[in-house]
């Protein structure tokens, strides 16, 4: 019984520190994303003069047209997610802007149900993670990605 009860504390305390190192993981995926994206768009605005898709051009859109995904995320421009969280405002695609958003879901790489991250075009970055995420990650930052419970 006295093994027994050491490996269930054991095991109490191991779990969520797992937990969250797979999350930090897992957030390493939608960093990266928006920073390639960010960078996508920069390099299309820089051929084209607008983040928004040139007119009489339809083979050619703007990279966060379609929403691509990196690892348990999705990132993209807010009108092109399927499921927004409740912090979407709507599109920010301007010829002069751009907001790039990283949305949390569940798939076969991991589920980041909760987690959502967004960068603009100068750099704003911010964080919103609400459950079903566990409870050391909810947090808001306005300033910068969190990428360790809690912390932002």
């Amino acid at each position: 019984m006295i093994t027994v009860a050491i490996v269930a504390i054991l095991s109490a305390i191991a779990y969520p520190a797992y937990r969250n190192y797979v999350i930090r993981g897992q957030v390493i995926n939608a960093t990266n994303g928006l920073t390639t994206m960010a960078a996508n768009m920069e390099r299309y605005f820089q051929d084209n003069r607008t983040y928004q898709q040139v007119t009489g051009n339809t083979t050619f859109n703007p990279p966060c047209a379609t929403v691509t995904t990196y690892g348990s995320f999705q990132v993209s421009c807010p009108n092109a997610l399927t499921n927004p969280p409740s912090t979407f405002t709507g599109s920010t695609l301007t010829s002069t802007s751009f907001q790039l958003e990283a949305i949390g879901v569940a798939n076969s790489s991991g589920n980041s149900t909760g987690f959502y991250y967004f960068i603009d075009q100068q750099g704003n970055q911010g964080t919103t993670v609400t459950a079903p995420a566990p409870s050391a990650w909810i947090n808001s930052c306005t300033s910068t990605w969190e990428t360790k419970a809690g912390q932002c």
